[in-house]
């Protein structure tokens, strides 16, 4: 199983000169944050009504234990530093706007591998914002695996009324890049938890 200590050394070589060492780290981050949400998600698809809801990632993404349709994103949480080094060497992707109220610096990383994640730092080092306050206790590292969705109301409902998990907002939220969010700290293997972003990425038709 993987450990914090193997994440840690993956996370820099996001920024190493070599596109191959980039590109196998991000598929070991990848596959380990998976691996994270595996035993939720594969509960949460069994109800056809969340499942209807899942958005569909890349076909010939990296293995997910059978997580079917579902659309994944890993965001690793790193510090100013690193998300400067990282988005340098990977051509300066660019910024996702995030609201204002929210501490939060964020880009994606794509791979050929169809490996998708979200490298995020905070805009105050030291602040009482989500991304601070998590690399002021865990060090870099998976800070949330995100869940694409058609209908973030719909799923929040769902996961509320139906597995008895409550959100972490008592409603949707504004996310970066026009998306529409809310939060679940669910139970993950081993007695731990694991931060599960579900994202809406277009705002419904009024």
């Amino acid at each position: 199983m993987t450990d914090a200590l193997d994440i840690a050394r993956w996370i820099p070589q996001l920024a190493h000169r070599d596109p191959q060492n980039r590109a196998e780290a991000a598929m070991r981050l990848y596959l380990a944050g998976s691996s994270l949400c595996t035993p939720l998600l594969k509960q949460w698809l069994r109800d056809p009504d969340f499942r209807a809801l899942i958005l569909p990632g890349e076909p010939n993404a990296p293995s997910r234990s059978d997580l079917g349709p579902a659309s994944i994103v890993v965001g690793i949480a790193v510090q100013p530093e690193t998300f400067e080094k990282i988005r340098t060497v990977n051509n300066s992707p660019p910024l996702a706007e995030v609201p204002a109220d929210q501490d939060a610096r964020e880009f994606e990383l794509h791979f050929e591998t169809h490996v998708e994640l979200d490298v995020l730092t905070t805009r105050e080092p030291g602040s009482k914002g989500a991304i601070a306050r998590f690399l002021e206790k865990f060090g870099e590292g998976i800070q949330q695996i995100e869940v694409y969705v058609s209908d973030v109301d719909r799923a929040t409902d769902i996961l509320r009324s139906r597995f008895a998990l409550d959100p972490i907002y008592p409603a949707t939220r504004a996310g970066a890049g026009g998306t529409r969010i809310n939060f679940f700290l669910a139970p993950a293997q081993q007695g731990k938890k694991v931060l599960i972003e579900i994202v809406e990425t277009k705002a419904k038709n009024s």
